[in-house]
């Protein structure tokens, strides 16, 4: 509305100017989505067929803004997430606790406490991110409590053709730092050696723990201070295996040994840890702060490793971080997402004192970066992006390119 300049010899023209003046500020901000009156009208999933399978998830609302967020891959996430439809919609986007609690309370009968419904929940939860973002006009670390930092570092989850081969593994990481440029790496432990007679027992006999011993040093001393290198076990050794695995290699500098036994009983979790210098990281399994709070108060971790998409979303790993601080303990997050996952973490990692890292579990897939419009990873960091919500846009095109077969394209906004 423009003014009307013939007012101006009114008596009460600075009455009337003052009031078109709010108006015209009003009209303003609901032009660019600043308007917080605004109602949630639907939820929409698609499936993509990346290393992994990324369930993306958008949140539509009345005012034409949208919300893109990731769940982790898991069968029955996008039923659930369908499920969950009607007690979002309506609702005001802006409520991102009381619809995150909202959603534990209503999905209880389906196991809200831990499992692939928190995973659904997680991917509304970080669409909610970044559509009130976008209707704020604020980046989501904003959301979080503002940022400690401009980047967040990436460990590079690293392979080779020949897991078991000790010097392929020392030439990969060598060429992963530097040709790609990044200053943290992972390789796994848990891969044939030889040796094995029975692997489901979960005992490491000699000849295996010294060929573990032999990728762990061939490793680390190929790179020497140009990365930080940790290793990955995946739940694969009994107690006693562990410990003598977390002894042989105290030599070293490891990083991290993450999840050297099965994830269901802590109290061995907590000996494996206590027992050695190594440090110990787990977290990806356990679902919200609860689970999270135990790791850490029981002494079980040095490092704790929470999955964001998938243990409870944006907001639940702010709060295991807030209790991993309260004991001095680093936040290093497991990641297996789409850039758009990989962006929602980073955007924790900024709002968190303690983050170490953010996983980066695609470097093996050229299109990964073709999803989004943006760049994600630079040099192995995320610089965390100033616009509104995730600062991430999908290309849908990509996203139709590669979605899983008998999948629906998203809507457009």
């Amino acid at each position: 509305m423009a003014p009307n300049y013939e007012s101006l010899h009114d008596p009460n023209a600075e009455y009337t100017m003052r009031n078109l003046s709010a108006e015209t500020m009003l009209d303003d901000s609901r032009e660019r989505g600043g308007g917080r009156d605004v109602e949630i009208t639907d939820v929409q999933t698609t499936m993509v067929d990346g290393n992994f399978p990324w369930t993306l998830v958008r949140v539509y609302t009345d005012a034409g803004i949208v919300g893109t967020g990731e769940a982790y891959w898991g069968a029955g996430v996008p039923e659930l997430i369908e499920r969950m439809k009607p007690f979002v919609v309506g609702e005001n986007p802006l409520d991102i606790d009381r619809l995150y609690e909202h959603l534990i309370q209503k999905m209880s009968g389906e196991g809200s406490v831990e499992g692939v419904t928190v995973t659904a929940i997680s991917g509304i939860e970080v669409a909610l991110h970044d559509l009130a973002g976008k209707i704020l006009d604020i980046p989501a670390y904003q959301l979080l409590g503002g940022k400690y930092r401009d980047q967040v570092r990436v460990y590079c989850d690293c392979h080779t053709e020949e897991e078991a081969d000790p010097v392929a593994c020392a030439d990969e990481a060598e060429r992963v730092v530097e040709e790609l440029g990044y200053d943290a790496l992972k390789f796994d432990l848990d891969v044939p050696t030889g040796h094995e007679k029975d692997r489901a027992n979960r005992h490491l006999r000699p000849g295996q723990i010294r060929h573990k011993v032999d990728i762990v040093e061939q490793v680390t001393e190929r790179v020497k201070d140009r990365a930080d290198v940790a290793f990955d076990c995946h739940w694969s050794f009994s107690g006693g295996s562990a410990e003598r695995l977390t002894d042989a290699i105290e030599e070293y500098d490891v990083w991290w040994l993450e999840d050297p036994v099965p994830p269901e009983n802590l109290d061995v979790q907590q000996r494996v840890t206590q027992s050695t210098v190594t440090p110990v990281a787990a977290g990806e399994n356990r679902y919200r702060v609860t689970e999270h709070r135990r790791l850490i108060e029981d002494g079980a971790v040095d490092i704790v490793a929470p999955d964001m998409p998938k243990i409870g979303g944006m907001r639940e790993t702010r709060k295991i971080a807030d209790v991993a601080n309260q004991y001095y303990v680093p936040v290093a997050m497991h990641n297996v997402s789409s850039p758009v996952g990989t962006m929602a973490s980073a955007h924790v990692g900024a709002a968190i004192p303690n983050a170490l890292a953010v996983e980066y579990h695609s470097y093996e897939l050229d299109w990964w970066a073709d999803l989004v419009e943006e760049d994600v990873i630079e040099n192995g960091y995320v610089t965390i992006p100033e616009e509104p919500g995730l600062g991430v846009t999908l290309d849908m095109d990509a996203v139709e390119a590669h979605m899983v077969d008998g999948e629906t394209l998203f809507d457009e906004a």
